[in-house]
């Protein structure tokens, strides 16, 4: 970006000459201009090569509800702020939940028609990120100038399997770790002609209408395309947990806190167990996490005085338990005279944090309707609707639950899914499922490592083949740190 009278030459004029030549045509650049030199020299970009910033589309992974749509916002001022500094012409920031009111938005490639339509001409790279991943804008444009986005390109911060896991489907069975797939707090990018190309698939070969389970996971089995398409190719730039001089990008990895953690008296929670695990399971829950919660019953086919456990009247199924967790919902509302503002509904085999749940639902207005857990999604490249499962835990606010028993939607039968069928209700409803990746379906071996560390995980489900109470006491036993900042008059 130096002048032309700048440039250097190996000419005989003297020396002083050419300083007052270099002099003159700066001085007689625009403010503006200087100021853009400057910053382009601190930066070390030069845009006389490679991509500006006009050409990145930023896409914030963001959700409706009002707490995650005000964090996407204050992301997406951040990076235009910083883009102001460095060019006159600012990139496209997008919030994914304004780009569509379809119900799969949050998996992405519904909306790769939109991206290739809209962005094919003018752009270069989609860049995803989430809500706390944050972003050094001169550092990202200087990774991505290392790549030619004439090309197909998937970036990202690569995770892999340390075994075969079975929110995976148990996938690469034989070598787990040969797959790799983004981590989408670290931020992942695809090159216009990959999103072009993808776009293309998706006409003449449309989304099958089967589980969103793992969107990293899938989205990179969906790319890779038995080999038919790219791998994952990983950027050292694009970091999480750890924060160096070299990093693109960053995570802000800790757990929300608005003002003050919701008081243990305002969660009721809901166990469903039965006769056959009252002595497997019910005793780990009392060692582990029992003693959080100031509210607590378990629902069961048997009543049994020494635990205790209440009988809902409603027989025991070996699957669905759709019959059982709709009574819990009738019991707790109309038979919960202290107006209780939250329920949480977990398995026998659930091990979960009350207090960091209390800290993450000071984030929440109770008085709305809010269904919050691990997300989800069935049949949503049709019309399919999206879902909380249970075994992760189930949180629902007062009205949530007032507003879907209001609307007679129920159980096609006792052992119907639960989850799925509450999914389809709520779609109905038009309430959308809050996500949080703190709540997890599976047990800590099925993520990868690299995933969790820069978690600070509320749930994990399924006693199988570990020691459910070392896991408890490794990854959800409160600290002493977090003992005293969940004490009512305290907060962060």
């Amino acid at each position: 970006m130096q002048p032309p009278a700048c440039r250097v030459r190996r000419l005989a004029s003297p020396a002083l000459l050419a300083l007052l030549a270099c002099s003159a045509a700066f001085a007689s650049m625009s403010e503006d201009v200087k100021k853009e030199v400057k910053d382009l020299k601190k930066s070390g970009i030069s845009r006389k090569n490679g991509i500006d910033l006009k050409e990145i589309v930023f896409v914030i992974q963001s959700q409706s509800n009002s707490f995650h749509a005000k964090k996407a916002e204050q992301l997406k001022k951040i990076i235009l702020k910083e883009a102001a500094n460095l060019t006159q012409e600012l990139p496209t920031v997008l919030l994914l939940h304004e780009l569509a009111q379809q119900e799969g938005a949050w998996t992405i490639l519904p909306l790769l028609p939109h991206f290739s339509g809209t962005y094919s001409r003018n752009s270069s790279w989609i860049f995803f990120c989430e809500e706390e991943t944050r972003i050094e804008i001169p550092k990202l444009l200087e990774t991505l100038r290392r790549y030619d986005p004439s090309k197909e390109w998937f970036l990202g911060k690569a995770l892999h399997d340390e075994e075969s896991s079975v929110i995976h489907h148990y996938a690469f069975s034989e070598n787990p770790t040969v797959f790799k797939y983004p981590d989408f707090a670290a931020g992942w990018a695809l090159s216009i002609p990959l999103v072009n190309k993808l776009n293309k698939r998706l006409k003449s070969e449309p989304l099958k209408s089967d589980f969103t389970i793992d969107l990293q996971h899938e989205i990179a089995l969906y790319i890779w395309d038995k080999g038919g398409g790219p791998p994952l190719t990983s950027v050292p730039e694009f970091c999480t947990d750890r924060v160096d001089s070299h990093c693109a990008t960053q995570f802000r990895s800790f757990l929300p806190l608005c003002g003050q953690p919701v008081k243990k008296e305002d969660i009721f929670v809901a166990v469903k167990t039965c006769k056959q695990f009252h002595g497997e399971r019910i005793p780990i829950i009392k060692l582990t996490w029992e003693g959080q919660a100031s509210l607590i019953e378990y629902y069961s086919d048997y009543a049994e005085s020494s635990i205790p456990t209440v009988d809902l009247g409603i027989p025991n199924t070996e699957r669905g338990h759709c019959g059982k967790t709709f009574a819990i919902l009738e019991r707790f509302l109309n038979h919960n005279r202290d107006k209780i503002p939250w329920l949480l509904i977990v398995d026998d085999d659930t091990l979960i944090s009350i207090s960091r749940l209390r800290h993450l639902l000071s984030c929440y207005d109770s008085s709305k309707p809010i269904v919050l857990g691990e997300r989800y999604g069935y049949g949503l490249g049709t019309d399919g609707y999206s879902y909380v499962t249970g075994g992760g835990g189930m949180v629902f606010s007062r009205e949530a639950i007032r507003r879907l028993l209001a609307s007679k939607c129920r159980c096609h039968s006792i052992d119907s899914p639960d989850d799925m069928v509450l999914g389809m209700c709520f779609s109905g409803l038009g309430i959308p499922m809050i996500h949080s990746p703190l709540f997890h379906q599976a047990r800590p071996t099925d993520y990868s490592k690299d995933l969790l560390s820069h978690q600070v995980p509320i749930s994990f489900h399924k006693y199988w083949n570990i020691d459910p109470v070392k896991v408890y006491f490794t990854w959800l036993a409160p600290s002493e740190e977090e003992k005293s900042h969940t004490k009512d008059t305290k907060c962060f």
